[in-house]
């Protein structure tokens, strides 16, 4: 797995909720951070982060994948453990248990109403 971090014109969090067609824009993959997930067959596919979060002692990533022209068509989110190497790179872990995984799916999306409020009330996202 490979990391690409970019300057951000926008919070990763923002595409949970974005009703922009990001794609049209050329300088997509510019304006969100991603980061490239390699598959158990060796493809490569890239996500943008919506977001890092704490639930409990342990921190969980949640991943929008994106097809070849930066969309996501299929509205499906992936969500990891995650955590970092001494060195610092992002380390992904799939969630095995299913009690973990529901109180993980619960909070994120509690995160992406407290999104969705802050955005209809106009309050700037965190």
């Amino acid at each position: 797995m490979s990391e690409e971090n970019v300057n951000a014109g926008c919070a990763p969090s923002d595409c949970a909720h974005c009703s922009s067609n990001c794609s049209s824009n050329p300088n997509y993959n510019q304006s969100h951070n991603t980061i490239t997930l390699t598959l158990d067959d060796d493809t490569e596919l890239t996500c943008a982060i919506l977001t890092v979060f704490p639930v409990e002692s342990k921190e969980y990533i949640a991943l929008l994948p994106l097809d070849e022209n930066g969309k996501n068509e299929s509205g499906d989110v992936y969500i990891y453990a995650f955590s970092r190497t001494e060195s610092g790179d992002p380390m992904l872990a799939n969630i095995e248990d299913d009690e973990e995984y529901a109180k993980v799916a619960e909070a994120f999306d509690t995160i992406l109403v407290n999104a969705k409020k802050a955005e209809e009330e106009g309050a700037p996202l965190e």
